[in-house]
């Protein structure tokens, strides 16, 4: 069977894409039911993109959720075994607000997950595949990375305690280095520290710069274990031949309680917010009594709403108008030619009110007549 791509909305074309992309990794299609116990959320509110939850009662009492996200009903699904290992992928529909907060929408979230016995070489591929998620979208893309324990590292060495960690965590990822001075001098930090920590939070390089950068500032074993594993990971991505697309943004951070190592977002140029966001979320694995590690990433899709909204300016190509006496035979020919070659073509008694149209053309007696062109 072929089909076209154009007839496609850009988050169907992109599922599309995404689904064949996963597959040819061998990764295995996984399917979730639409909703689950409303705990599961409840406990977890932190871990989703939006914490609003639209909610009903079953038939036997239980409080139930229609499903914000995927990743933690595979977590809780899947078998805990030390030997086992899995890498699946998803294109569900979740329940959530949109980024405007103007009522719930249904939308299609696709993303993978590798469970199991995580290395490097288990990082790196999720890695891969997320900037190949983003390339199917578009050339034009970056992936930011990062790693919960280099920052960890650094702040420890600080002499920051664990439990004021968050604080510093929020101003880090939002660049906001005033905020930062201000909290290291309540938290009496030597300026050579607070320098330091400024100017690697406003830091932004390709990798291999950006480590190289950050190399004179390791200390300690927490630092330097999440150093090498993020030099490993920029050896892998040089042998995938991708390493011009990945940059080092210590402000790449997310919930310490669910997440513990690599973190990264992505973003295509068009899009002012990042479209995916992934990491190892071994944490989230423990809060559930599962001692297995895992990486994995999801695909923002209702991001690609406007995406391409340039090449999709026009509805339809031609606007076939007809005058109330031409006979439906000559309406049915005429269509057929304007559309001989694959271009699309609306007919109709009138111009319909809100169709976009790359030309207007009229049938009468004397024939088609072109009466306005927008190409």
């Amino acid at each position: 069977m072929s089909f076209e791509q154009k007839v496609l909305r850009e988050d169907e074309r992109a599922t599309y894409e995404l689904r064949r992309l996963y597959l040819r990794h061998g990764y295995s299609h996984y399917r979730v039911n639409k909703f689950e116990e409303y705990d599961l959320y409840a406990k977890n509110k932190s871990f989703l993109v939006s914490e609003n939850l639209l909610t009903f009662t079953d038939t036997n009492g239980k409080l139930m959720a229609l499903k914000p996200d995927v990743t933690l009903s595979i977590i809780k699904n899947v078998v805990a075994d030390v030997k086992s290992s899995y890498k699946l992928y998803y294109d569900e529909h979740v329940y959530r607000t949109t980024s405007s907060g103007d009522g719930f929408r249904e939308i299609t979230q696709t993303g993978l997950e590798s469970i199991g016995n995580i290395d490097v070489f288990a990082e790196s591929e999720v890695i891969m595949l997320a900037m190949k998620s983003l390339s199917s979208i578009s050339e034009d893309y970056l992936l930011d990375i990062s790693h919960m324990r280099l920052l960890e590292g650094l702040l420890e060495n600080m002499g920051i305690d664990p439990s004021d960690m968050s604080d510093i965590f929020a101003l880090v990822g939002s660049k906001n280095v005033s905020g930062l001075r201000a909290l290291c001098r309540k938290y009496s930090i030597d300026e050579a520290a607070e320098d330091r920590l400024c100017e690697l939070t406003a830091m932004y390089q390709p990798i291999e710069k950006a480590l190289e950068v950050f190399r004179p500032y390791v200390y300690g074993e927490k630092m330097q274990a999440a150093f090498d594993e993020l030099s490993e990971i920029r050896d892998a991505i040089r042998e995938y031949g991708l390493l011009g697309k990945i940059y080092l943004d210590l402000s790449v951070v997310n919930d310490m309680n669910y997440y513990d190592g690599v973190i990264f977002k992505g973003f295509v140029n068009g899009i002012p917010d990042s479209i995916l966001s992934g990491g190892r979320y071994d944490r989230l694995m423990e809060r559930f009594g599962k001692k297995m590690g895992a990486v994995g990433f999801a695909v923002y899709l209702d991001k690609l709403e406007r995406f391409g909204s340039a090449a999709n300016e026009f509805d339809v190509d031609y606007m076939l108008v007809y005058e109330s006496d031409i006979p439906s035979g000559e309406i049915i020919a005429a269509a057929k030619k304007l559309g001989g070659d694959g271009s699309s073509v609306r007919a109709s008694s009138a111009v319909d009110a809100g169709v976009r149209y790359r030309k207007l053309i009229k049938l009468s007696k004397g024939g088609l007549v072109t009466l306005e062109e927008n190409d």
